[in-house]
């Protein structure tokens, strides 16, 4: 009988550390939102290259989280997630103190490698923390999942309170004083962690980021350039071929990133599909409706963040009490099917956005549809991809599937911007025309949803009672 992993006294103010871990790094997606147009003017991005700011960190993020979990487990969780603060941080003040595009897109990617550490590194110190107390580790996967939407929410408020009164440098800024804080905790809070004999796949890594980034700055540039043009056709073929060497040396290895064959796991595969055509539609409509509100409603950037909050807080309440809720009684594929098309349905009306709309009629009630019908289908998708795999596993499978969100999100935001790049979205000064070209893009991110609703009710089987019984307790 194997003896109780012994009560950690401070466990409960680790996991602030760790909840505000994940506020953090979330907040770091949305925060810079409503700061996307001061940006653009002082730093001279273009309208389609804009996208980028996102991108950086997104595909950092992203395609280093597996690459994250396994240093965790071999460097030690504890370690890990200090040394990704410290990357944040270090992110953080280059983008903060960025001139140029060139220096800003490093700062952000930057910012993406220490988020890349730190999320990975945080739920195994949560697992080390209460993994042992099954009366407590409910309590604490619940405070860690709502610091997620309440990252997403603050950052959205934030981004424009500090864009609006202080200046655009300060949604970068704001992470240093949190980093250090966090820094002084770690050794005194995080319980000690020792090392594992392996080897890290670092090529691995190497290939799947640098193959996901070609693909979109293929995307984003394909409307510039022409998509029959020789940079188009080379750069998409150089990005295919890494992301193949990828899979390939993923097969190869004895311990690979991504052990390929997780994915024959029931469920596992159609969950991550949901997610990364959630990831699609979702960060697009974000991204344009952020752009919608200033650069056609010309509201300020107090105003336009404010403005989405009612959608943020929305999917606050949905994803911590309502969707938990209903999954409990109906299972985990209604709400993942539902979700997408509600969010389908909610993509769809804000395309019908006006030149001279108004937020009351043209953003307010669409955005709150779209808000509900993500809700209902992240927490299903997220909890089925990693309550499918084998519990040695779950790391691995909680890596894959925010891998797959991030991955959905930077690729879907590509697509999109050269959507609406392609339909005028690039005329600034011209409403008309921009607003041609975020309806188009809000049409294109409708489809992916549809999508991603009829896949998952092809191929999510029928409810997990043992899941549908874990979401009740």
């Amino acid at each position: 009988m194997s003896t109780p992993s012994p009560v950690h006294p401070r466990r409960w103010l680790a996991l602030l550390v760790i909840a505000a871990a994940q506020f953090m790094v979330i907040m770091d997606t949305s925060i810079i939102g409503v700061a996307l147009p001061d940006m653009q003017t002082e730093l001279g991005f273009s309208q389609e290259n804009l996208s980028w700011v996102f991108n950086a960190y997104v595909i950092a993020f992203g395609g280093l989280l597996l690459l994250g979990g396994r240093l965790s487990d071999l460097l030690g969780a504890r370690r890990v997630f200090a040394a990704g603060w410290a990357v944040l941080a270090i992110g953080s003040l280059v983008a903060g103190l960025a001139g140029s595009v060139p220096v800003e897109l490093i700062g952000r990617a930057v910012q993406g490698v220490g988020a890349a550490l730190i999320a990975p590194a945080a739920l195994t110190l949560l697992m080390m923390l209460f993994g042992s107390n099954p009366k407590e580790l409910p309590k604490a996967l619940a405070i860690y999942g709502a610091a997620a939407p309440a990252g997403g929410t603050a950052g959205v408020f934030l981004g424009g309170v500090i864009t609006e009164y202080v200046s655009w440098p300060w949604v970068f800024y704001i992470n240093i004083p949190v980093a250090l804080i966090t820094l002084f905790a770690v050794p005194r809070l995080m319980p000690a962690t020792g090392r594992q004999h392996g080897s890290i796949d670092v090529l691995g890594a190497l290939t799947v980021t640098a193959g996901l980034a070609g693909v979109v700055y293929a995307i984003v540039r394909a409307p510039e350039v022409g998509w029959g043009s020789a940079e188009t056709v080379l750069v998409l073929a150089a990005a295919i071929l890494l992301l193949a060497i990828f899979v390939g040396i993923q097969a190869k290895r004895r311990q690979p990133l991504m052990r390929l064959s997780i994915f024959r796991t029931s469920n596992l595969a159609a969950a991550n599909i949901a997610q990364l055509l959630l990831g699609g539609a979702w960060i697009p409509m974000w991204f344009f409706l952020n752009l919608y509100l200033q650069q056609v409603l010309h509201l300020g950037a107090f105003a336009s963040g404010s403005a989405l909050l009612p959608m943020t807080v929305t999917i606050m309440i949905a994803m911590t009490v309502v969707a938990p809720r209903l999954q409990g009684r109906f299972g985990a594929k209604p709400l993942i099917v539902t979700g997408l098309l509600a969010l389908a349905a909610g993509l769809f009306w804000l395309s019908l956005v006006r030149p001279d709309g108004s937020f009351w009629v043209d953003v307010l009630p669409p955005s709150l549809v779209a808000a509900i019908g993500m809700a209902l289908a992240f927490i299903p998708s997220l909890g089925t991809a990693i309550s499918s795999a084998r519990p040695e596993e779950g790391g691995l499978a909680s890596g894959i599937v925010n891998t797959s969100y991030q991955v959905g999100s930077a690729l879907g935001l590509a697509a999109m911007t050269a959507v609406a790049a392609s339909l005028g979205a690039s005329q600034l000064g011209n409403p008309g025309s921009l607003t041609n070209g975020f309806s188009a893009a809000f049409i294109g991110a409708a489809a992916i949803a549809v999508v991603g609703g009829l896949l998952a009710a092809l191929t999510v089987r029928t409810r997990q009672p043992e899941m549908a019984d874990a979401v009740r307790k």
